[in-house]
């Protein structure tokens, strides 16, 4: 089958150029395991009891990784799920025609560069590609760097990352057909492109600016704008709403949860805005053609689209969300709480339980 990229060299580029973590003994480290696997434990309790929500299916347990497995992971993940796309765009093209056009090795390179400078930065992730129903991932050199340069107390701020990457975790194991929707979008949104060579082309493009933006931060280009086409935009409008939710209901989680078990949450909170707001020029620039700013806009919106539907129908009544990919909120209702619960409860809508 033909490849779009030379995973195995991506593999090896991330792995090498990717930059070590913090200094820590074998003892601190282990510790750091630890704590990270027991919080992830005590996160999903305060999840479940704050959400209403519980795990439909058996999932693996968290795994805490280093830099070089968590890019080693999302190559796996991508793998499984860009190679069966771009053998079927190839079609009856004989063997090798694709890889030798879309140059597979240089594309190799250039995604191992974008995923060694993420391994550095990325602190946890529910990875969906690589498995049913997916797979929680701590990133323990991330987190203890991040506390240290926050000057948070270790177990406060471990939690607080917990409470974050758990309540993604039960956002796919408590609503079964979350992970399949989410695929098939992207299956959706590959057949939205405007034929193979056109997709393959912009593909490689966003990858390579990517790469060359990690080189020389000067680059205006958002990947978004690469990678769409016209017919890809509704196709994307639903991808945006969907992500607009998980976010915002992971960060609206975090801070209901938060001051009742993390006495420090309000300095974390603010220290870890001015992070998010701050960064050297070469982390501006990644930020802007990854669509991080984007994702940064898209905690804040979808924060306040949660919050105004729990108040005005309740937790379980905002859970209805979750019924089906029919009742999700469309990108026109994230800035319109009112809309969603019109249409999902009725003009009236249902008064929020007491207490």
């Amino acid at each position: 089958m033909a490849q779009f990229v030379d995973w195995d060299l991506a593999a090896a580029t991330a792995g090498a150029l990717g930059k070590s973590g913090p200094r820590v003994s074998y003892a601190e480290a282990t510790e750091v395991v630890g704590d990270l696997r027991r919080l992830t434990e005590e996160a999903a309790r305060h999840v479940a009891d704050y959400t209403g929500l519980r795990a439909q299916v058996s999932h693996p347990p968290v795994r805490v990784v280093d830099r070089r497995d968590w890019a080693a992971a999302n190559i796996a993940g991508l793998r499984e799920v860009i190679g069966p796309l771009v053998g079927r765009l190839s079609g009856d093209k004989r063997p090798g025609a694709l890889t030798e056009a879309i140059g597979s090795r240089l594309t190799g390179v250039q995604a191992g560069t974008v995923l060694a400078y993420l391994s550095g930065r990325v602190l946890g992730q529910y990875e969906v590609f690589s498995g049913d129903p997916g797979q929680l991932l701590l990133v323990a050199p991330n987190i203890v760097e991040v506390e240290r340069k926050l000057g948070a107390d270790p177990r406060d701020f471990r939690l607080w990352v917990c409470l974050h990457e758990v309540t993604h975790r039960t956002q796919f194991t408590a609503v079964p057909w979350m992970r399949a929707y989410f695929l098939g979008e992207v299956q959706a949104f590959v057949d939205a492109s405007s034929g193979e060579e056109h997709l393959v082309d912009r593909l490689r493009r966003g990858v390579g600016t990517l790469a060359d933006a990690i080189r020389d931060p000067e680059s205006r280009t958002s990947v978004l704008d690469l990678v769409q086409t016209p017919g890809q935009r509704a196709v994307l409008d639903r991808l945006t709403a969907l992500m607009t939710l998980l976010e915002g209901h992971a960060e609206f989680v975090m801070d209901g949860v938060g001051p009742q078990v993390i006495p420090s949450v309000d300095r974390i909170r603010a220290a870890f805005n001015r992070r998010r707001e701050a960064g050297n020029p070469l982390e501006k620039a990644i930020r802007r053609l990854l669509g991080v700013d984007v994702k940064m806009r898209q905690y804040a919106e979808g924060r306040k689209f949660v919050h105004g539907v729990v108040e005005r129908v309740g937790m379980e009544g905002f859970n209805k969300v979750f019924g089906s990919p029919l009742t999700l909120p469309r990108i026109d209702e994230l800035g319109d709480p009112d809309a969603w619960v019109a249409r999902v409860h009725g003009p009236a809508g249902p008064l929020p339980s007491a207490g």
